[in-house]
C-alpha cells in the first residue's frame, strides 16, 4: 500500500513566504500531522511526499528540527497538481497491482478510520474517494451571472484521500492534461472508470486561509 502525499504548491494564499504545509499546527508542521494520520491508520504503508524541488532542503530541515521518524521518500513536484501526482505515480517501481492513495497535505485532520475504511474498499472497487454532504443552500451560476437554487440532496462535496489500484492510476494518468481535472477522482474517471463513494468527515478540511488554521487549531486542542 502507498500514499502519496501532494505538497507540491506554495500556498500563497495564506499570505506567508512558507507554504501552508510547512506552517506551524499544535507544536509541528501541517503535513506531519497528515502524515502520522496515515502511519497509525495503517503502519505499514509508504509515504511518496511530493514537493516543490525548491523546499527539498528545506523538508530536511524541518524532519531533523523535529526529529520526524517515518521514512518517506520524495520526489518533485510539477507545474499543476496532475503533473505533480503523475511523478508520484511514476516514483512507483511496483509490478503489483498496488493499493495507492492521493491525499492533499494540507488535509491533517483525517480520521484514522474514513483512512482504513477507503483502503479496504479499494479492493472490491478498485476506486473510491470520501465524501460529504453539504449542509448550507447552493445556488448554480449560469454564464451569464446569475443564479438558480439547487436541490442540495444531489450535491456531494468531495475530499481526500481518493484511493485507487495502481494500474487503473498508470492508465488514467497515461491521459494529456485537461483544466477540467479538479481531483484524481475526475482524471480516472474521463478514461471510464466508475467511482465508489464512501463517507467522509467533515473535520478533514483543507486548509486554505489562516482561518482554516485556526480551525485546525482548536480541533486538535479538544
Amino acid at each position: 500500500m502507498y500514499v502519496i502525499i501532494v505538497a507540491g504548491g506554495k500556498g500563497l494564499r495564506m499570505g506567508n513566504a512558507i507554504p501552508k504545509q510547512f506552517l506551524p499546527l499544535h507544536g509541528k508542521p501541517v503535513i506531519f500531522h497528515t502524515i502520522e494520520r496515515f502511519m497509525e491508520a495503517l503502519p505499514d504503508i509508504k509515504v511518496i511526499v511530493v514537493l516543490n524541488p525548491d523546499f527539498f532542503a528545506y523538508w530536511e530541515d524541518l524532519k531533523n528540527r523535529f526529529s520526524f521518524e517515518y521514512n518517506c521518500s520524495v520526489c518533485a513536484g510539477g507545474s499543476e497538481r496532475f503533473y505533480s501526482v503523475k511523478n508520484g505515480i511514476a516514483s512507483i517501481m511496483e509490478e503489483k497491482d498496488e493499493i495507492v492513495g492521493i491525499h492533499d497535505a494540507v488535509r491533517p485532520l483525517v480520521s484514522v478510520n474514513v483512512i482504513r475504511n477507503l483502503y479496504a474498499e479499494t479492493n472490491k472497487y478498485d476506486a473510491v474517494i470520501p465524501t460529504n454532504r453539504p449542509v448550507d443552500s447552493i445556488r448554480l451560476l449560469d454564464g451569464s451571472g446569475h443564479s438558480c437554487a439547487m436541490n442540495r440532496n444531489n450535491v456531494l462535496l468531495v475530499q481526500t484521500p481518493q484511493v485507487f489500484k495502481l494500474s487503473l492510476l498508470r492508465k488514467a494518468y497515461s491521459q494529456p492534461y485537461n483544466p477540467c481535472f479538479t481531483d484524481d477522482a475526475s482524471v480516472v474517471e474521463a478514461c471510464g472508470q466508475t467511482i465508489t463513494m464512501i463517507e467522509g468527515n467533515k473535520e478533514n478540511i483543507k486548509i486554505t486561509t489562516p482561518v482554516d488554521l485556526k480551525f485546525a487549531e482548536s480541533l486538535l486542542s479538544q
